[in-house]
């Protein structure tokens, strides 16, 4: 899809979903439905890879997790993984972190799994809740994260203003998402990303819907330099985009203005 294409894409739109509710609640139901094996497909579809993607990420904002009493929020937490990983990232440091997610059965499976790297000074706790309507109040965060989950909003620029709103001034994003690499790398990613992943994840997960949508929602998603332009537009002062694994993922921060 070329950059003209994605500039009129609003959000996520999964198969049959005709407005914005209708869109959050087929995302809301996909993932209810993979929440059991959704730890095993993201480490097997990726060849363990995320385990490294996520540890980047979080090293990311190293400077901010260390600092006690960073209030941090990760959006769209799925299981909790970015959670965990930017937990492990604070040392001694007080730090509150808050996962929020609008599937309690992934909420559950993250709240199952908090006990590892207890005794942590690091505080977690879960939340459920709409990433279009957070439940906080204005400038309540320092940090705000999301890992693999933004690009299934169904407003990508309502969702980019409700974090800038979270955020005090000066304080960071960071989006880690799928891309769409170049070249001969990118042509072998394709084959395999609309071919053999969706049916390794129907045959694992036992359902259809959900890694037939996620090929097309990749592509779907603006493309960097749109994205960068998005965030700006939001109330990012500053944006960049960080490549890793040759553009199969990327890591978006942005700096409130």
């Amino acid at each position: 899809m070329n950059s003209v294409e994605k500039e009129k894409v609003v959000g996520a739109a999964p198969a049959g979903a005709v407005d914005r509710e209708a869109a959050a609640k087929a995302v809301q139901e996909m993932f209810t439905s993979i929440a059991p094996r959704y730890d095993l497909l993201n480490h097997v579809l990726s060849f363990n890879v995320d385990r490294m993607w996520w540890w980047r990420a979080a090293r990311r904002f190293d400077a901010i997790l260390k600092r006690p009493g960073t209030r941090v929020l990760d959006l769209c937490c799925g299981t909790g993984d970015m959670a965990f990983a930017l937990r492990r990232r604070t040392g001694r440091a007080r730090v509150e972190i808050f996962g929020a997610d609008f599937s309690h059965a992934m909420l559950k499976i993250a709240a199952a799994k908090g006990n590892h790297g207890a005794g942590q000074a690091a505080f977690l706790r879960w939340i459920e809740a709409d990433v279009l309507r957070l439940p906080f109040p204005d400038a309540h965060f320092d940090l705000v994260t999301s890992a693999f989950g933004f690009r299934n909003l169904a407003d990508y620029d309502a969702g980019l203003r409700e974090i800038a709103r979270v955020l005090r001034p000066g304080g960071e994003c960071g989006i880690l998402d799928f891309g769409e690499p170049r070249g001969l790398l990118g042509s072998v990613y394709r084959i395999y990303f609309k071919n053999v992943l969706p049916r390794i994840g129907t045959l694992i997960s036992g359902v259809s819907g959900p890694y037939a949508y996620l090929p097309a929602s990749v592509e779907r998603f603006p493309a960097p330099e749109e994205m960068l332009g998005r965030m700006k537009q939001a109330g990012f002062a500053e944006a960049s985009w960080t490549p890793y694994t040759f553009g199969v993922a990327g890591l978006y921060r942005g700096v409130k203005g």
